[in-house]
């Protein structure tokens, strides 16, 4: 049964943010929800993990824990060592977008990433911040339950995962258009502010490469923004495509491809 489900809540804002209590309220009801978050915010931490020292963990009400690592390690602890069996991680919803060639470097996508890396499903949910504005977390909390509901529906394929970003619009705006789409590749602006022996990024997000119909235009035009993520390296795509094609079996573990 749907309620039986376990779904497993992370960001990389930390336990406390906002945007995690607006994941939870959005997924009442979707499951039994379980909250494993970092205690303090993490983000842009990417999908780096602790090895090498240990993590404390902390219990937060009855099934809920603070760990002191990053999005990654939650995912890691939830999934083998503080609950029951999972059937998906949700993250977010964070304050900032993860559009484009941000999944590389957000802990939020990294979360799901490393949940799809066992096997488990997942869904990165974040919020584009237009210049100026707050955002309305209740407002956040209702697009993203109308969003899940639809997801959580859905079949995925393996070494998939589902990356949302909601828009930034007016307060008196119409229920945004759910719009499937791919990632743009469109690299980041790169400006650095130089003082003396060090640099600070100073690229204006706003400012960024938009592909039609990609998934930063569809965001910043005012729709959500729906893409589905890739897990599988290169040399699996090989795999695939040499299945497929016998003509390119030299370009994978065959020594050189003939000429």
């Amino acid at each position: 049964m749907t309620f039986n489900r376990r779904l497993l809540l992370t960001n990389d804002d930390g336990f406390d943010a906002p945007g995690m209590a607006a994941l939870a309220r959005a997924a009442h009801g979707l499951g039994q929800v379980q909250v494993i978050a970092p205690s303090g915010p993490q983000s842009g931490c990417g999908h780096r993990v602790t090895t090498d020292a240990p993590i404390a963990v902390k219990r937060r009400g009855s099934d809920d824990f603070a760990v002191d690592g990053t999005p990654a390690d939650c995912v890691r602890l939830g999934l083998h060592h503080l609950g029951s069996p999972v059937a998906w991680v949700l993250s977010g919803i964070n304050a900032g977008g993860n559009l484009g060639v941000d999944v590389h470097h957000s802990g939020t996508v990294a979360a799901v990433r490393e949940g799809v890396i066992h096997g488990i499903p997942g869904i990165a949910v974040s919020h584009y911040i237009a210049r100026g504005k707050a955002i309305d977390w209740d407002r956040a909390a209702r697009w993203t339950a109308r969003v899940l509901a639809d997801l959580l529906a859905r079949p995925i394929p393996p070494e998939t995962f589902w990356n949302v970003n909601l828009p930034h619009p007016g307060p008196d705006v119409e229920e945004p258009e759910v719009v499937f789409c791919s990632v743009d590749p469109s690299p980041l602006p790169l400006h650095f502010r130089l003082d003396g022996d060090s640099a600070k990024y100073a690229g204006n997000y706003q400012d960024r490469a938009r592909r039609p119909g990609w998934d930063v235009d569809v965001c910043f035009g005012g729709q959500i923004a729906v893409s589905l993520v890739t897990l599988m390296t290169s040399d699996s795509r090989f795999h695939r495509l040499t299945d497929e094609n016998p003509a390119m079996k030299g370009l994978v573990g065959e020594g050189p491809a003939s000429t």
